[in-house]
């Protein structure tokens, strides 16, 4: 499993009330959540994210409540995957459980800019910095795992067994 897109870069403790502002949450559709986010850090991010991008950030990523729109709406937007050196324990479980692939790896986000071109390879937990020729190693994800988010989420994951 791979995925390759253009790199969104952002800081430390990018929380859920930023990834999707608490004034959207009167809508559950995930299509409406995505028109709104990142909005509030990034406000053209829904206008330029394309199918595939990735978003590359530091530490403590998705904190703040735990609410599933924030993973929700980062996917529906398009992102691939989500790269941080660390992620609030609540976000990692909710975007596994919705089928957004993330990893951990300082040395990726050290190295990856905002714009440049990036594979990840899930199988060997592989990040290929495309722009700069640099490769990363973070953690494979088990076959579980991938399975999980291949079937689209843990709801569609338990259905198909």
């Amino acid at each position: 499993m791979k995925a390759m897109g253009k790199v969104f870069k952002y800081g430390d403790n990018v929380d859920t009330d930023v990834i999707i502002p608490a004034r959207y949450l009167n809508s559950s559709d995930p299509k409406e959540l995505a028109m709104h986010c990142m909005e509030d850090i990034d406000s053209d991010f829904y206008k330029n994210v394309e199918k595939g991008d990735i978003i590359v950030a530091n530490k403590n990523f998705g904190c703040g409540s735990s609410r599933e729109h924030a993973p929700i709406s980062i996917k529906v937007a398009g992102v691939s995957c989500v790269i941080a050196t660390t992620f609030a324990r609540i976000f990692y479980r909710n975007a596994i459980n919705i089928g957004l692939p993330i990893l951990e790896c300082e040395a990726a986000v050290k190295g990856i800019e905002a714009g440049d071109k990036v594979e990840v390879d899930f199988d060997s937990g592989i990040i290929t910095n495309v722009t700069k020729g640099e490769t990363y190693q973070a953690e494979a994800f088990p076959p579980f795992m991938q399975e999980l988010i291949q079937a689209d989420g843990l709801v569609n994951y338990i259905k198909k067994a």
